[in-house]
């Protein structure tokens, strides 16, 4: 989508602190991080949201959750005391750019509420 921050980073037409990248996939540092280690991971593929996600996405959405988001817990050092994964979805949800992207936060207690 022309239009879209995230499709702009992939293509990287806007520049990034780029942590991890493959075929289909880009992670990055948030710009206003929530924890100590905030990343961004996104497909290179424009899809709004985890309601926009197709039968052929399937391959993808694992690919994030089950390879590269345990790896870079891994490479950021937030793997062995844990981490938080998170998909804002929709207006209420909380998503503000309309581009699927997973945060991956840690580095402090994720706890709920903090304390």
């Amino acid at each position: 989508m022309a239009d879209c921050i995230f499709c702009k980073i992939a293509q990287k037409e806007i520049p990034s602190k780029l942590v991890y990248e493959d075929d289909t996939v880009v992670a990055f540092r948030d710009l206003e991080p929530q924890a100590p280690q905030h990343v961004l991971v996104i497909p290179k593929k424009h899809v709004e949201s985890l309601l926009a996600l197709e039968e052929e996405d399937k391959a993808l959405v694992s690919h994030i959750l089950v390879d590269v988001i345990p790896q870079l817990a891994q490479k950021l050092g937030i793997a062995e005391k844990g981490f938080r994964v998170v998909a804002n979805t929709g207006e209420e949800g909380g998503q503000t750019v309309k581009h699927l992207h997973f945060h991956l936060l840690g580095g402090r207690s994720m706890q709920w509420p903090p304390g």
